[in-house]
């Protein structure tokens, strides 16, 4: 699918270039409009499920303007409406409709090797003996992984004072394509990832989201929940981490992965 990459593709073909003529040639304004579309959901896919309100102030446009693109892209099979969830009190009226990415809208952001890892993670687990040896062998294939990438998240967090370190693990997880943010919540603070480069993957392997829930939990000193993971159909991978901390060196089984409830 080529929609996402089209933005980097340069400008249209002028008045005089070769091709620029005959039945092929773009309406004046496709290209912009395009262009557009992409940075719509470019947002969603960075900031997670969205409401034409919250896109309008965003990328300052009008959300009549917004509308209109959340149309094509539904059209297209890129982003899906989702009723937008309500925290705490909800107030009179409709809930405001979101607009997340679909498995397609998140494909077209990056190539990924979905089919070859899938491949290399079953061979793991065979090439142990299948079955419980080889469910062991994957998560021993999952924490070695995630222990080489969290060798960087701890310097991020040691570098930042004690009540900024999610914010800081954020950063650190958006640099590695993850598009993490960090908000407060009511009795600690959700980090949230937009986007997993391995979705896909961790769809048939989970021991990859609870290898990475379990380094979460180390790097903050304090035990963590997962809420979410777009590896089960949510729109944005959610932990929640307390304000209390108690000192903990894994998350448990019944956390580690996607909080049923």
């Amino acid at each position: 699918m080529k929609y996402a990459r089209e933005a980097s593709q340069g400008p249209a073909a002028g008045p005089g270039d070769p091709g620029a003529a005959g039945p092929q040639q773009a309406a004046p304004g496709h290209d912009e409009q395009r262009g557009t579309r992409n940075r719509v959901a470019r947002s969603i896919l960075d900031h997670g499920p969205s409401t034409a309100a919250e896109l309008a102030l965003r990328l300052q446009l009008t959300q009549a303007a917004v509308r209109r693109h959340l149309d094509t892209l539904v059209a297209e099979g890129v982003v899906e409406p989702r009723e937008k969830r309500v925290y705490g009190a909800r107030g009179r009226g409709r809930p405001a409709k979101a607009f997340a990415l679909t498995d397609c809208g998140r494909d077209a952001f990056d190539q990924a090797y979905d089919k070859l890892a899938g491949d290399a993670l079953r061979w793991i687990a065979q090439a142990a003996g299948g079955g419980e040896m080889g469910e062991a062998a994957v998560a021993a294939f999952a924490r070695a992984r995630m222990a080489a990438q969290a060798e960087g998240y701890r310097r991020a967090l040691e570098a930042a004072p004690p009540e900024s370190r999610t914010e800081a693990l954020a950063r650190a997880l958006t640099a590695d394509g993850y598009a993490a943010t960090a908000r407060s919540a009511p009795v600690g603070e959700q980090l949230c990832q937009h986007h997993c480069p391995v979705a896909h993957v961790a769809e048939q392997f989970p021991q990859l989201c609870e290898a990475e829930t379990e380094v979460f939990s180390r790097l903050l000193g304090t035990h963590v929940q997962r809420l979410a993971t777009i590896a089960h159909g949510d729109g944005v991978c959610t932990t929640f981490i307390p304000k209390s901390k108690t000192k903990t060196t894994t998350a448990s089984a019944s956390t580690a992965g996607r909080n049923p409830a």
